[in-house]
C-alpha cells in the first residue's frame, strides 16, 4: 500500500472514541480555565494571591511531566486515563461542596488546581502514547491534528464561555458540571479499543525507567537537537505571551473587548492551523513544513512591532499562533514516529520538562526586556529570535531528513 493510500484510509473507531474521550476532556479543562480563576476572585482582590492558582496549575508540568510519563510506561495506558479523569471529577466533586456549602477557601483551591495539573500530566501523556497504537505511522499528523483541533476548540471556544456563564448561575455550577464531564471522559477512555498494556518482564523500578528513557533521548541525536532548538523558540516566541495584554490595549488601542477577540482570533488560527498541517506537510515535505512554519510565526511577530494596527496587529498575531499549532502538530508527530512504543511516555515527559521549562524564562525576560526597551522591542527581538531558531531547526532536520522518512515508512 502506497504512503498516499495509507494516509488517506479512514481512521477507524478506537481513534475515534479516543478522540471523542479528548474531546470531552479538553471542554471540561476549557471550563475550568473559566471557572477556577473567578473563583478565586471571589475569595480575593489580591492579584498575586489569583496568579499565584494558575502557577500551581502549572508547575505539575515541570515538576511531574518526566515521572508521569514513566508512570504511563508501565501501566495500560487506557486505564491511566481514565483514573486520571476519575480522580480530576472527585477533585471537583468536593470542591463544589465546599463552595455550595459557603466554605470554599483559598488554601483548598491551590491544592485542587495543583492536583488538577498532575492528574493532567498522567492524561495527557498517556493519550499521546496511545495515538500510535490506534492509528498507522502515516496517519500520525492527521491524528495529531484532530486531537489538536478538538484542543483549542474545546479550551477556548466552547468551555471557557461555558465555564464563565454556568458560574454566572451559580458558583458550584461549573464544578458539578465539570465533575461528570471527566467521569464520562473517564468511561469513553475505557471503550477504546486495542491492547494498551505495557509489557513489565523486566521488572525495573520507576528510576531504572526512567533512566532509561533519557539515556534514550540523550544518545539520539536528532531528538536531541530538536529538544534544543524546540526549548529556544519556545522561550523565544513566550516573550511576547506575558505583555501581550498590556500591548494590546496601550499599543493596539483596543479595549478589554477587543483584546478578547483578538484571543479568540489567535485561536481561530490556531484551530486552521492545526487543520492544515497534514495537507501543508504532504504538499512541501516535512522539513520544509516544519522550517516554515516556525519562521513563519516568527516573521508575524517582528511585523507587529511595526504594524500597531486595532485590526492588522490581532490578524498577524493569529498568523503566529496558527503557525506554531502547526508546527506542535508536526513536531508531536515526528517524536510519535520516532521514539519506541514502549519508551514513549517518559521520553515525552523528558521532552516537555525541558520545553515548558523555557516558557517561564522567555515570559520573565520578555517582561524585562519591554520595561527596559518598550513593548514593541519585545516583538523585534522575538521575531528575529524566532526566525534564526526557525532556520536551524530547518538545518537540523534537513540533515536527518532520510531517518525521518525511515521512521514514517510503515513496517
Amino acid at each position: 500500500m502506497s504512503t498516499e493510500t495509507v494516509a488517506g484510509a479512514r481512521l477507524g473507531a478506537p481513534f475515534w472514541r479516543l478522540f471523542t474521550s479528548s474531546s470531552t476532556s479538553n471542554l471540561s479543562d476549557g471550563v475550568m480555565q473559566a471557572a477556577l480563576p473567578l473563583l478565586a476572585a471571589t475569595l480575593t482582590r489580591d492579584p498575586v494571591a489569583v496568579s499565584a492558582m494558575g502557577s500551581l496549575a502549572f508547575l505539575p508540568w515541570l515538576l511531574f511531566a518526566l515521572p508521569a510519563g514513566t508512570l504511563v510506561d508501565r501501566v495500560n495506558r487506557r486505564t491511566a486515563m481514565a483514573v486520571a479523569n476519575v480522580g480530576r471529577a472527585a477533585l471537583l466533586a468536593v470542591l463544589a461542596v465546599s463552595v455550595a456549602s459557603g466554605n470554599a477557601s483559598l488554601p483548598l483551591l491551590y491544592v485542587v488546581a495543583f492536583l488538577l495539573g498532575c492528574a493532567e500530566t498522567v492524561y495527557d501523556s498517556a493519550a499521546r502514547a496511545m495515538l500510535s497504537r490506534v492509528v498507522t505511522r502515516s496517519q500520525l499528523e492527521r491524528g495529531n491534528s484532530l486531537l489538536t483541533t478538538s484542543e483549542s476548540v474545546g479550551n477556548i471556544f466552547l468551555g471557557a464561555p461555558i465555564g464563565a456563564w454556568l458560574f454566572a448561575v451559580a458558583a458550584s455550577l461549573p464544578l458539578w458540571a465539570n465533575s461528570g464531564g471527566y467521569l464520562c471522559a473517564a468511561l469513553l477512555a475505557l471503550t477504546v479499543g486495542g491492547h494498551f498494556a505495557v509489557d513489565r518482564s523486566s521488572g525495573s523500578s520507576m528510576r531504572e525507567d526512567m533512566g532509561e528513557g533519557l539515556r534514550w533521548l540523550a544518545h539520539h541525536r536528532l531528538l536531541r537537537e530538536l529538544m534544543a532548538t524546540s526549548f529556544f523558540g519556545a522561550a523565544i516566541h513566550s516573550m511576547t505571551q506575558g505583555i501581550i495584554v498590556l500591548f494590546a490595549l496601550q499599543n493596539l488601542g483596543l479595549d478589554v473587548h477587543g483584546f478578547g477577540l483578538a484571543i479568540a482570533g489567535a485561536g481561530v488560527g490556531a484551530v486552521i492551523g492545526a487543520m492544515l498541517s497534514p495537507r501543508i506537510t504532504r504538499l512541501v515535505g516535512r522539513t520544509n513544513a516544519m522550517g516554515a512554519a516556525q519562521t513563519v510565526s516568527a516573521i508575524a511577530l517582528l511585523l507587529m512591532a511595526f504594524w500597531q494596527h486595532p485590526v492588522g496587529g490581532p490578524l498577524l498575531y493569529a498568523v503566529s499562533a496558527g503557525a506554531i499549532s502547526m508546527f506542535n502538530v508536526q513536531i508531536m508527530s515526528v517524536r510519535q514516529a520516532l521514539v519506541p512504543e514502549h519508551l514513549f511516555g517518559r521520553v515525552q515527559g523528558a521532552y516537555r520538562t525541558v520545553i515548558w521549562g523555557g516558557i517561564p524564562v522567555g515570559m520573565f525576560a520578555g517582561g524585562l526586556l519591554g520595561g527596559w526597551l518598550g513593548l514593541p522591542a519585545v516583538f523585534v527581538v522575538s521575531g528575529v529570535g524566532g526566525i534564526v531558531v526557525g532556520t536551524i531547526t530547518w538545518a537540523v532536520l534537513h540533515a536527518h531528513r532520510h531517518e525521518m522518512a525511515r521512521a514514517f515508512d510503515e513496517a
